[in-house]
């Protein structure tokens, strides 16, 4: 039986339904799951276990991240495209993405996954829909690369069918016949999907966007989704560009597209969101499908403020999420919370919910997104997922008053420190506990290097 004792926490911040917050407390863990919340609390001697010090630290539950590509680490602050809109931004990366390799979805999601764990983050959820002709096993490396750094994953079967001579986006040699697709993504699904509590990798299937798939994967996609209950992602509303492409293609808006093809429900939610209107939020609402937002991403893209607190408003469901290392040139999950809350001041005034409600956004509202009930708060028979902050330090005096705002309102700009999973210690006193950093650092840079040669 493995245990841990967080002992004399200045804070531990729940994000329970009733926001609790324990003073002064400890935390039992037991083989992950967090047996006890409370004072005094102490390990059997019987039993073997550690008991960390916790005294000046606020502990927060770890943040979950809904929608990435791990993968753009590789191509991260190129100049020519910096000022690029989604479109031509895409249509120019492909031209270094056709060239990826498994060995580089490994190395971006060491480089991506360890960024975001750095700053708190203890589940992602990544997007991969870029397979080069024989290069199928990408996926398969970035799992690998959630279990050396001892990260949860929901890695997501991306897909794109719809090239260029189909009137898509992407060059033709990306693309992938709809059985090639499907039989891969069985395969995944069979290999890697855990369905039970404290999961540490599940998939979902994910064909890329409208403009770049065709109707028979997101078809056949939704059908083996549902098949083997896996759940269903897709990009959708994130630029006006997109919403112009279905119009014209198939006479429709982007979320009047999905719900033909059966893209709506408690199983399924898309990146970005941006550009709904009153209907399509109706919509979102009634059949609960989720949102994940991406608010740095959407500035660097110039594509559009979401409509976060009327979604949150009518209880629709919605995570936080930093989307692809290249359209965000970082993975750090605390930095996306302040820039969202902030987003919403600019846009909503005084009807922008409380910045607790932000840090609720991307730990219990990305849970929801993600269909996890085991994780997001920090419940005794939840899994042990959380991140500890100094609470002495120059950077947070004076704003200790409501310390379930602090991410959104003050922010906190360094790394966290300590990240927990399943009970687990992954990053503590700066370190990465899986990985030689520096060596995987240069050994990103090599590779990154050699990809934008080509």
């Amino acid at each position: 039986m493995g245990m841990l004792l967080i002992k004399n926490a200045t804070a531990i911040v729940s994000m329970d339904e009733k926001s609790t917050i324990f003073s002064n407390s400890d935390m039992l863990i037991v083989d992950g799951i967090i047996k006890e919340i409370g004072k005094n609390l102490t390990i059997d001697p019987k039993n073997i276990g550690r008991v960390i010090d916790a005294t000046g630290k606020i502990i927060y539950p770890g943040l979950i991240n809904t929608h990435h590509h791990l993968y753009q680490t590789l191509t991260r602050n190129i100049p020519a495209v910096q000022n690029m809109e989604l479109f031509p931004w895409l249509r120019a990366l492909y031209q270094l993405w056709k060239n990826l390799t498994a060995d580089m979805g490994y190395w971006g999601g060491i480089a991506g996954m360890g960024e975001l764990v750095k700053y708190g983050c203890t589940t992602v959820s990544d997007h991969h829909y870029v397979f080069p002709k024989n290069q199928t096993s990408i996926i398969d490396e970035e799992i690998r690369a959630a279990k050396d750094l001892g990260v949860r994953i929901h890695a997501c079967r991306g897909s794109m069918s719809r090239g260029e001579s189909l009137g898509g986006l992407p060059p033709d040699m990306l693309v992938q016949t709809t059985e090639e697709i499907l039989a891969d993504s069985e395969r995944v699904i069979q290999r890697y999907h855990d369905k039970s509590y404290g999961s540490m990798c599940q998939i979902a299937l994910a064909p890329c966007s409208p403009f770049s798939v065709t109707e028979d994967l997101m078809i056949e996609s939704a059908k083996l989704a549902r098949k083997h209950g896996v759940r269903l992602h897709t990009h959708l509303t994130e630029t006006l560009d997109e919403e112009k492409y279905t119009l014209e293609t198939v006479g429709m808006r982007p979320l009047a597209y999905m719900e033909s093809l059966g893209w709506t429900g408690s199983d399924v939610w898309f990146a970005h969101g941006i550009h709904f209107n009153d209907e399509e939020l109706d919509l979102l609402k009634s059949t609960q499908t989720g949102v994940a937002h991406c608010p740095i991403s959407n500035m660097k893209l110039s594509s559009g403020i979401a409509r976060v607190t009327e979604m949150l408003e009518m209880g629709i469901p919605v995570g936080l999420a930093v989307d692809g290392s290249a359209s965000n040139d970082g993975s750090n999950l605390l930095a996306e919370i302040r820039s969202a809350y902030l987003l919403q001041r600019l846009r909503y005034s005084k009807r922008t919910p409380a910045g607790s409600e932000f840090l609720r956004l991307a730990t219990v509202g990305s849970a929801k997104v993600l269909g996890r009930k085991d994780i997001g708060s920090l419940e005794i028979g939840k899994m042990a997922d959380f991140f500890m902050i100094e609470s002495d330090c120059l950077e947070l005096s004076g704003s200790l008053d409501d310390l379930a705002s602090i991410p959104a309102v003050v922010g906190y700009n360094k790394p966290v420190a300590m990240t927990v999973v399943n009970g687990k210690v992954i990053f503590e006193n700066g370190i990465l506990v899986g990985v030689d950093e520096k060596a995987a650092a240069r050994e990103v840079n090599k590779i990154a290097a050699a990809l934008h040669k080509n």
